[in-house]
């Protein structure tokens, strides 16, 4: 097979040296509610081909790679004296694979467990090029299942305006849960 990014013979849809080279996590931080932040690791302009791979058959192959070189990372840096759940934003499937939960499987640590299947949401809207008014009038109406007095953090692949997250933590802490965070891999503001 050929590297999707440089062309060249490669036994990766995503060849190690482009790996290496292009595809390095920078950490960043971004605050969308008073003292509630977000984390992502790519500008979405630099990963906006990567990220719309999850359109596509061969989409779990980059959201691999990417969660590896990113959310895989982060846990091996990340320390806190409590267990904690990975909830995945609506991971729902898309051609045979989620792609939040792909994410979400890249945290599992002595720590950090992933809880699938728990974060769905009811309304099955495309936000993809929606203004923040648009998110607003049209919110997912977010059910949650088996997830009382945990601590969490959120995932997922893209923060635009933050409504979606903020939106998923309301959920969570409506059943008296702590949400710590949220992970991304890309900020679409950055």
């Amino acid at each position: 097979m050929y590297c999707i990014t440089c062309s060249k013979l490669s036994l990766y849809i995503i060849c190690k040296n482009c790996q290496n080279t292009l595809l390095k996590p920078v950490f960043n931080k971004r605050e969308i509610e008073d003292g509630f932040y977000n984390y992502s690791f790519y500008p979405y302009s630099e990963i906006e081909d990567l990220i719309s791979s999850k359109y596509h058959f061969h989409g779990d192959k980059i959201y691999n790679i990417l969660a590896r070189l990113s959310f895989l990372e982060f846990t091996k840096k990340f320390k806190i004296d409590e267990q904690i759940l990975a909830i995945p934003i609506d991971d729902h499937s898309r051609h045979n694979f989620s792609h939040a939960a792909i994410l979400a499987k890249h945290l599992k640590s002595s720590i950090i467990t992933p809880k699938y299947n728990t974060l769905k949401a009811k309304n099955i809207v495309k936000y993809a090029g929606k203004d923040l008014e648009f998110r607003q009038k049209n919110p997912r109406k977010f059910q949650l299942t088996n997830i009382h007095n945990q601590t969490t953090i959120l995932c997922d692949d893209l923060i635009t305006t933050g409504a979606t997250i903020k939106e998923a933590k309301k959920v969570l802490e409506k059943q008296k849960n702590k949400v710590l965070f949220s992970l991304t891999l890309a900020d679409a503001k950055l």
